[in-house]
């Protein structure tokens, strides 16, 4: 068995690295943890350049044996970061602070991941996971995605709405999704796409599934019920499911396409029943899933984890 150490990046206030962190200590594994929230007021970090020179909180890691990660928390705006009060006081500053610790983070992960440490996700993913490309490179590689405009040109909007009963979402999501009504390709509703674009894709009817891939394997798909259009407003019931052997394929080779060894993915059924991808996420949340439907998700991704030691 490896000396080297499984790490959890995130803080332990968030649910999903607490519970991955907590599952890896029942099964008799000390994971080290990262606290991206503490970089650089409260954790020392060192790297040299040799690439394995890398001492964290005064342990050196050299080659972790695998790593989780739930978030290095690199945006004043993003989830879980208290930048508000930085950010009125001197936001160009605050900025500047956040762009030198994401480097230094950021090298981190890529240092593990020219290494070859199983890192669930790699840094080199985060550029498949940006939506307009993300879904590109999936119809590129003959997988069932709906079809879909990202786009600030009303004239555009109005000829794919005309063509699709469509819904619409922003671009990096963050809002809910709504369908497409004749007031939304009005003048003035289209005109607020000069403030930043939309994403249009088409309406598409039937279930709504998140099925959980951990090295190209499908360890879990949940169907939700929802009177809604987009399910995160509306569960009504979170069930598991056998997906069909042709689904569950696609799903695996949309993991392998995006480069992420875990994922959460959203598909949906069109009119006739045919799933259709309509996005993977880098670091899907699981415990609300888990609590709804039974199953454990956070277990299979720690005992992936532990396969590497």
């Amino acid at each position: 068995m490896s000396n080297s150490p499984l790490v959890v990046v995130g803080a332990l206030e968030d649910s999903h690295a607490r519970t991955i962190h907590d599952r890896l200590r029942e099964r008799g594994h000390e994971p080290f943890v990262l606290n991206a929230q503490l970089y650089p007021e409260e954790l020392n970090v060192a790297l040299g350049e040799d690439i394995e020179d890398v001492v964290i909180g005064g342990r050196a890691l050299g080659r972790p044996a695998a790593v989780y990660v739930r978030s290095l928390y690199q945006s004043p705006a993003g989830f879980g970061v208290e930048a508000e009060e930085a950010m009125r006081d001197n936001w160009r500053r605050t900025l500047m602070a956040f762009r030198e610790r994401s480097t230094v983070l950021s090298a981190v992960l890529l240092r593990w991941q020219h290494l070859g440490v199983p890192i669930y996700n790699p840094p080199r993913a985060s550029v498949n996971i940006t939506k307009p490309f993300q879904i590109a490179s999936l119809a590129a590689a003959g997988l069932p995605v709906p079809k879909t405009l990202w786009s600030n040109d009303p004239d555009a909007v109005r000829r794919f709405c005309a063509e699709n009963e469509a819904i619409y979402k922003p671009v990096a999501g963050g809002a809910a999704t709504r369908k497409v009504e004749p007031r939304d390709l009005e003048d003035d509703r289209l005109a607020k796409l000069r403030a930043a674009p939309v994403c249009f894709q088409e309406l598409l009817p039937g279930d709504d599934v998140r099925v959980y891939v951990i090295d190209s394997r499908v360890v879990c798909a949940l169907r939700i019920e929802t009177e809604a259009i987009d399910f995160r407003q509306n569960e009504t019931k979170i069930e598991a499911i056998e997906l069909p052997e042709s689904v569950a394929r696609s799903c695996i080779r949309a993991a392998e396409v995006i480069g992420l060894r875990y994922t959460g993915m959203d598909i949906k059924a069109d009119r006739e029943g045919n799933y259709k991808i309509l996005e993977l996420n880098p670091s899907a949340m699981f415990v609300g899933f888990e609590y709804r439907a039974g199953v454990d998700i956070g277990g299979a991704l720690c005992d992936a984890m532990i396969a590497h030691l």
